[in-house]
């Protein structure tokens, strides 16, 4: 969406305020031997608390209130009675729509103890993710957030998941623009302009560039089992740069 007014504006950033808690919230609670679904209810508890409802949920009738992928999972786990284990890589996404309006964001966790490899790789895909939100800016291409991204993650020798893109967000879960790649795409010739409303979230790989679904119709995951993360922000493009909404404080 294109934010219309200050109102428009103020209700977005409490939609993603809230994500960003639950998410924060989420991933401090993980530790060794709970669930899923287990932590997933912590999720629900905390949108619904606020007047919120789970827009996975809502608008696809994803089965859980946040997604949760355990690794070599990178995206749209089911909550279930799988257990947390030490070692573990976990992508938790968190989105919502309260009082009308969306917002969407995502980490990757890892459990202790970790390898230094995985380590890095989480650091490296906040790193990723900020070098794509350091080129937002009114009549900037939308193709430079993944030129950035790729330079990123070529200098630094790790490869791009290239069949999950980023997107418009607001109104909806997922709206125009549409397929905005976290690797450089030169025949985009979208731009950015003010007030627009949209998701960046680089999936950041030792190796993987492309995921499959899995036979429960929502779970995906690189088929040579590369450890891979995710991280997302919800932002609005303003004439001061970008204003990131989904952060807790």
């Amino acid at each position: 969406m294109t934010i219309g007014s200050e109102d428009e504006l103020e209700k977005l950033k409490a939609a993603g305020r809230l994500v960003a808690r639950t998410l924060k919230a989420m991933g401090a609670a993980l530790e060794p031997g709970m669930t899923t679904r287990e932590l997933d209810d912590l999720g629900r508890r905390m949108l619904e608390d606020a007047g919120a409802r789970s827009a996975p949920e809502l608008t696809y009738g994803f089965p859980g209130a946040t997604c949760i992928s355990i690794g070599p999972d990178v995206a749209h786990g089911i909550p279930g009675d799988r257990k947390v284990e030490a070692g573990d890589l976990i992508n938790i996404d968190v989105s919502a729509e309260l009082d009308g309006f969306f917002a969407d964001t995502g980490a990757s966790f890892a459990v202790p103890p970790t390898a230094p490899r995985v380590e890095k790789l989480c650091r490296d895909g906040r790193r990723a993710l900020w070098s794509g939100i350091r080129t937002v800016r009114p009549g900037a291409p939308l193709n430079a957030i993944g030129k950035s991204i790729e330079a990123f993650a070529r200098k630094n020798g790790y490869s791009l998941v290239r069949n999950l893109a980023s997107h418009g967000v607001g109104a909806s879960l997922h709206e125009a623009p549409t397929e905005i790649a976290t690797w450089w795409e030169p025949s985009d010739r979208r731009t950015m302009t003010e007030g627009l409303v949209f998701t960046i979230e680089p999936f950041l790989s030792l190796g993987a560039d492309w995921v499959e679904e899995a036979d429960d119709g929502w779970t995906l995951f690189p088929p040579g089992g590369q450890p891979t993360v995710q991280y997302e922000h919800t932002l609005v493009v303003t004439p001061r740069g970008p204003v990131v909404l989904t952060l807790a404080d």
